[in-house]
């Protein structure tokens, strides 16, 4: 069994222009772009799954604006397929943050995704900390995206030296941090989150780090808290998997990776 746990899909009428806003974004900052491997739909990321030899993926949508938030949370309970599973959509910042984990808690959703660069806070930050506890709190699991983002300049809001300073404040071992830890930002991961209680995916990494980084990530920090994510529709989840099974750890530790650890979170 393979879970694909970091993916994204847009209803069907916004999903190409909001790729197309995406990819704007990384042509400006990051001079290049890197094209869509899905049209960014429910259709296409189960086609995807079918040729990748995906059984379950998990969506991870974004409220960049708190007005989003219950507009995206109904489109993706809406979702009515086994093989599709989402987190919720939350803004830290607003208001009714705590009342939106609660109303997801109690709808079964077992975590939200927040992404510090889209919605523009230090991950470190006393709201934002106030935010994580109350997740915690619910026994929700918080994916964050963590480190640099192609579609924004600097500063990082969520670099992995800022995790660890959460890390400080929360037990942390409900926290995922996407794209290794820190895109980008592996030797400060290392640094700093290596044999903490964070959890850490493999989304959209294949082709900016080293396997041997990779391998030593692993080792130190524990294949039972890493989890197989693609990134969906950035990158093709036959991508990162012949990335995951090209590198130099046991079966037992890339079974861990590509489903022990989700199922766990899937309970």
């Amino acid at each position: 069994m393979i879970i694909d746990l970091h993916t994204h899909i847009f209803p069907d009428k916004v999903a190409s222009g909001a790729l197309e806003v995406l990819l704007k974004s990384m042509e400006i900052h990051e001079g290049k772009t890197y094209p869509p491997q899905t049209d960014g739909t429910l259709n296409g990321l189960l086609g995807s799954m079918t040729e990748s030899g995906i059984d379950i993926s998990i969506t991870m949508p974004i409220a960049t604006k708190p007005s989003q938030t219950d507009s995206i949370n109904r489109f993706v309970m809406a979702i009515d397929d086994k093989r599709i599973v989402s987190f919720g959509a939350v803004h830290p910042l607003s208001e009714n943050a705590f009342d939106v984990l609660e109303k997801l808690k109690q709808s079964g959703i077992k975590g939200v995704k927040i992404h510090p660069e889209f919605q523009d806070f230090y991950i470190d930050s006393k709201e934002s900390i106030e935010f994580l506890k109350k997740a915690e709190e619910l026994s929700l699991y918080v994916m964050v995206h963590a480190g640099a983002d192609v579609g924004f300049a600097p500063p990082v809001k969520c670099t992995p030296e800022r995790i660890g300073n959460v890390l400080k404040c929360i037990k942390g071992d409900r926290l995922i941090a996407a794209h290794l830890g820190g895109f980008r930002m592996w030797d400060d991961v290392e640094r700093y989150l290596v044999g903490t209680p964070v959890l850490l995916d493999t989304a959209f990494i294949s082709r900016f780090i080293s396997k041997e980084q990779v391998e030593r990530i692993i080792k130190n920090h524990g294949s039972e808290k890493i989890l197989f994510g693609s990134d969906s529709p950035w990158e093709s989840p036959v991508m990162t998997k012949e990335f995951i099974d090209s590198l130099s750890v046991s079966d037992e530790e890339k079974e861990n990776i590509f489903c022990k650890n989700a199922l766990r979170i899937l309970s």
